[in-house]
């Protein structure tokens, strides 16, 4: 797929063709060489929807009901052993993080069903990501779609970068989820501030996070799940 001019904010280009949201193939982001050559098989994949955190509507916590009575305490026990979420606990190690002590998305997921009893109802964005992380299991994050500028993409910290909400720069190195002028979100870590999706966001960004042993098909399914869901 060619890349894309940075659309103009405040644009909706699905609007604009006649579209849903969910009917446009997830676009591609980039990553940056010595990244993708230090860890191969890391990607990102985006998709953009025409609405914000907000309340749940009826339907989508309906939907958040069914799934916690297909997904129990067996299943949850055993998640991390399916290969998607596998994935991402080989990765997180790859890279540092301790998935017993910070857990992958789809584990973190899992906790809360067990603590809550069942998928507990909170907006229409968690309810969203929920959904698609427990049937997928690929990493989901949300962005503010007003305030990013151009596609997303995964690169290195440089030194004395700022991060948008913290006093002091990043440490050089540190792998983020960036658009095309500067850092939104450590990976699997702090959004910036102001980047995030808040009471006042009219269109979110979905990205989904691809890792080694993780198929795009299952990046498109999630986006697909979360973007439906944001729309029920």
């Amino acid at each position: 797929m060619a890349d894309k001019q940075p659309e103009q904010r405040g644009s909706d280009p699905l609007r604009e063709e006649g579209l849903t949201p969910w009917e446009a193939a997830p676009e591609p982001g980039w990553v940056e060489p010595s990244l993708a050559e230090e860890l191969p098989g890391l990607g990102v994949a985006q998709t953009t929807v025409s609405a914000g955190r907000g309340r749940s509507p009826a339907a989508l916590k309906e939907q958040l009901r069914e799934l916690s009575s297909r997904f129990g305490g067996a299943q949850a026990i055993n998640l991390r052993q399916q290969p998607i979420p596998w994935a991402y606990r080989v990765f997180y190690r790859h890279i540092g993080l301790d998935p017993d002590e910070n857990p992958t998305p789809a584990e973190r997921v899992s906790l809360d069903r067990m603590r809550d009893g069942r998928f507990a109802s909170r907006n229409r964005l968690d309810d969203s990501l929920t959904l698609a992380i427990a049937e997928v299991g690929v990493a989901l994050t949300a962005f503010d779609a007003d305030r990013v500028d151009g596609r997303l993409g995964l690169r290195l910290a440089g030194e004395d970068e700022a991060f948008e909400g913290r006093a002091s720069p990043l440490l050089p190195g540190t792998i983020v989820i960036a658009d095309e002028s500067r850092p939104l979100e450590v990976l699997f870590g702090k959004t910036a501030e102001g980047r995030g999706v808040g009471r006042a966001t009219k269109r979110t960004t979905l990205a989904a996070i691809r890792v080694k042993g993780v198929p795009d098909i299952a990046l498109e399914e999630s986006l697909w799940i979360a973007a439906s869901a944001m729309l029920a």
